[in-house]
Order: C-alpha cells, then structure tokens, then sequence
C-alpha cells in the first residue's frame, strides 16, 4: 500500500541508533515468523553502521551484508538474494537508480527502499520506475525504518503525499510508443484495483475470499503479461496503456488509505 507519512521527521542521522535500542528492546519476533532478509548499500559510513545496528537488532530481520556502492553489492545480488535492500540514491560511480534497475535484474525478488537525504521527487519517481517499492528520508526515526520495512514485507509501498501525487499524474500521461494493450483477466484487474486503492495482500485476499499466496500468485501472472517487476510498475503501465481507470466498481476506500489512481 502507499503509505503517506504524517510524523514530523526526525533530527538526523544520530537520532537513529538510540532510538533503534529502545524499538528494539521493545520488539518480538512475529509467532511462525521467519525473518527476513535485509541488505543495505550506502556509501555513508555513520549512517551505514546505523543502519545495520537497527536492523541487527530487530528480531524479525536477518542482516546479510553491506556495502559503500553498487559496483561492489551487485556481484552478490544474485547469490544472496536479499528480500530487503536499502538502498542509497545517491551513490558514487553507479547511482542508486541504475544500481535498483541492475539489482532487480539480478534479483527481481528483492524489494528495494530507496534512502535519500532530500525528498527529491524527480530521483525518487526514477528509482520506482525501474523497480523501487518505495523509499525512506535518511533523517527519519528508526521507528519509521522498521515500520517501513514491515510495511513492505506486507506487500505495501512506503512513501509521502508528493510521490503518491506524482504517481497519479504519471498514469494520466499517454505512452510514449503506441504498444498492444496488455490483457489481463477479470480478476487480475479486480486485484490490481484493490493494490491502486492500498491494500496489501491479505486485506485483498481477505475481500476477495482468496489466500494471500493466490493473490501473490496472481499478481506474479500480472507482472508477467504487463514485464513489470513491481506493483508500482504494474499500475503504471496498465493505466497508462488504458488510458483510464481500472474497469469495474472498487471498494470503498477505508479510513488512512491513500488512492492511486
């Protein structure tokens, strides 16, 4: 789900390890659970070894490395497959877009949360057009770290108001190449409403009496017909080849979720 954040930001990067202590101090690991697995690419030293300590410290996260760039993280992508990459947008040598871009080639799986110390929405809509999930400001609390790793472990999509503004302007852009409409069947297109109206993949298995590993099973079809890698993606390029919204008649849209369309 596009998750708009209403909390003040944080006071910097040296907030972010005492306040990751006290999360995790105060934090246990789901029942059944198995942690997930996190990677972080930052150049940033300080920030870097922030970074790592929050996510070392929450029992239902698995760090598995580090890196200062993308040319040095990439050759271990396709080996460690992490489920979680921070990443940096700001990298030297290979930005932190071209790096997501490669990163899901190697590992279409990963889910990649884009770091960046300014809410530069031109960088940012870059980053999740080439496969990022969503992103985090570097200044935010370690609270709101986890909270946004969780969120998209759920299948959401953390971000503010702005990027979900641009996201809506961009689906009412006409493609660039005329290009054969991508079919799907009447309940990819039932789910793919439910994802533009922020539901993550149990509310949507929920509504529409179905698992959460159907709808998982689903979208990974709809990401096949559309050769997308992300629900971003997805909805961009079925409104986009639409050129209007999503047929059919979506639900109503539940206090706190923010519309995609």
């Amino acid at each position: 789900m596009i998750k708009v954040s209403k909390r003040p930001a944080g006071r910097g990067a040296e907030a972010i390890p005492a306040a990751g202590e006290a999360l995790a101090q105060n934090t246990q690991p789901a029942t059944g659970a198995k942690a997930a697995t996190v990677a972080i690419i930052e150049d940033n030293p300080g920030l870097r070894r922030s970074l790592v300590r929050i996510v070392s410290r929450s029992p239902e996260l698995k760090f598995i490395g580090d890196w200062p760039d993308g040319e040095s993280a990439l050759p271990a992508m396709g080996k460690l497959r992490p489920q979680i990459v921070l990443m940096d947008i700001n990298l030297p040598g290979m930005s932190g877009i071209e790096c997501t871009a490669a990163l899901k080639r190697a590992s279409p799986e990963s889910q990649v949360i884009i770091v960046t110390v300014y809410e530069d929405t031109d960088s940012i809509f870059r980053a999740l057009r080439v496969g990022a999930c969503g992103y985090l400001l570097k200044r935010a609390y370690s609270a709101e770290i986890l909270e946004a790793i969780a969120e998209v472990r759920q299948g959401g999509a953390p971000m503010t108001s702005e990027i979900a503004r641009r996201l809506v302007e961009a689906f009412r852009e006409p493609p660039p190449e005329p290009s054969p409409k991508s079919e799907l069947s009447a309940r990819e297109k039932e789910i793919l409403n439910l994802v533009a109206l922020g539901f993550a993949n149990k509310e949507i298995g929920s509504k529409l009496n179905i698992s959460y590993l159907t709808v998982r099973v689903h979208l990974r079809r709809i990401y096949e017909r559309l050769h997308v890698r992300s629900r971003t993606e997805a909805l961009l390029k079925y409104l986009q080849e639409q050129g209007s919204p999503l047929p059919g008649n979506p639900p109503k849209l539940p206090e706190g979720k923010t519309p995609l369309r």
